[in-house]
């Protein structure tokens, strides 16, 4: 069969603490998102999602493109990219405007648009997404488009996304600096809620739980829309430097055992099994392990207790989370886990023991050509980035005259502020 013409092609990396990834794909003219190639390296100079070397970042992201580059056989020169950390928060905003009962225009809806940046609160923090997410007719929510009907009034529901400023701008330089222009910087909840959920579960409400290397994102979407999140400083990184701890090892052994060994599940036969500290042809590169036997083996029994340790004080913070966003009772039902954490063996289960509530693993959907190595939970964020590209969601800020962020005036500036507002509209 026929390759598909691409009539568009995207760009997006993703800044992890973990690996920092690359894809680019492009849009079929059937429709379809088809990805054409895709990399991904080991993160250098993240720390928690913070650019913590701008040097090593720079040439991870480069590196990362390039892969992606080669395999698509073609470059790119504009990238949409992920933020995860930069102290994400989330708020709605709910804004109305008097319609008299007459016909909605797309005038109305511009100017109700305009006006809801109002109510934009940043407090001094940078705004990464402004968006419309349902809109009202006299009170009654769930409409997607009001232009044609009537009503007395049009309200609209903001859904902002604030980020600290001189994180996300140390990562659109990292990216600026490998020679590749920023079209935008995305929330990874937001990106990871396009791979991961359907329309439905969006409607109906679902928590996504982004359990990255470094940080972990709780996000709660309810009536199609993103109502809230919070990041925990905590992720599948402190699990491999538990192992590290607990049996004297390197990382690099620790991260091995707990991806190829590691399980959140206990079973009978973990004190019977013994395994490998070292990969194939590494025996005796390195010292043996704590509580190893003479083959340098420990039993799995050990390795399970250290990682559901780590996972039982994970959970209890995402728990908390959850019932800080008001995930409970019949809204709180269906958990979604995704993110590179979300691979450890046995981890639904135990999250759905622990929080009392269905969970399954979130994968990217929606794309077609995926790398096999790369449709796995740890690569959605990635998949999400292009997929809100092609959707091109407004954004407030974009309507009408140029959006500037909101300021606190003072003094002479103040007066003059009201001086020229009392000249435009008397």
């Amino acid at each position: 069969m026929a390759t598909p013409r691409i009539a568009r092609v995207f760009g997006a990396v993703n800044i992890g603490s973990f690996r920092i990834s690359a894809m680019i794909a492009g849009i079929s003219e059937t429709g379809e998102m088809v990805v054409l190639g895709s990399g991904h390296r080991a993160a250098q100079g993240i720390k928690r999602g913070y650019v913590t070397d701008m040097a090593a970042a720079t040439y991870a992201v480069r590196d990362a493109v390039e892969r992606a580059e080669k395999m698509a056989n073609t470059s790119i020169s504009s990238v949409w990219i992920g933020c995860s950390g930069a102290g994400l928060a989330s708020q709605v905003s709910q804004v109305e405007v008097d319609i008299g009962g007459r016909r909605i225009e797309a005038e109305d809806i511009e100017h109700l648009l305009v006006s809801a940046r109002e109510v934009i609160q940043p407090d001094g923090r940078m705004v990464l997404h402004a968006q419309p997410a349902h809109y009202t007719l006299d009170g009654a929510d769930g409409v997607s488009d009001p232009k044609g009907l009537h009503a007395e009034r049009l309200g609209v529901d903001i859904h902002v996304i604030l980020a600290d400023g001189a994180p996300v701008r140390n990562i659109t330089e990292a990216v600026q600096n490998a020679h590749l222009q920023v079209e935008a910087v995305v929330g990874s909840p937001i990106a990871a809620g396009h791979a991961c959920l359907s329309t439905e579960e969006r409607e109906l409400g679902v928590a996504l739980i982004e359990f990255g290397g470094e940080v972990t994102n709780v996000s709660v979407y309810a009536a199609g829309m993103l109502l809230g999140l919070v990041t925990i400083p905590l992720g599948s990184g402190d699990i491999t430097d538990a192992i590290a701890s607990a049996f004297g090892i390197r990382r690099f052994q620790a991260e091995r055992l707990k991806c190829v060994h590691g399980s959140a599940i206990a079973s009978p036969s973990d004190h019977r099994e013994m395994i490998p500290v070292n990969a194939p042809g590494d025996e005796g590169s390195t010292p043996a392990a704590r509580h190893a036997d003479d083959k340098n083996r420990i039993p799995r029994a050990e390795l399970v207790s250290v990682v559901t340790t780590q996972l039982s004080a994970w959970i209890d913070e995402v728990n908390k989370a959850l019932k800080g966003l008001g995930f409970t009772g019949q809204r709180g039902q269906l958990v979604v886990l995704t993110g590179g954490g979300a691979e450890l063996a046995g981890l639904a289960d135990f999250a759905q023991g622990a929080l009392g509530k269905p969970v399954r693993i979130g994968k990217p959907q929606h794309v077609k050509g995926l790398a096999e190595a790369h449709a796995t939970p740890g690569f959605s964020t990635l998949s999400g980035l292009v997929l809100y590209a092609a959707a091109d969601p407004i954004d407030i800020r974009s309507i009408g005259p140029s959006y500037q962020p909101v300021t606190r005036v003072k003094g002479f500036a103040l007066v003059n502020r009201l001086y020229q507002a009392m000249r435009e509209y008397f």
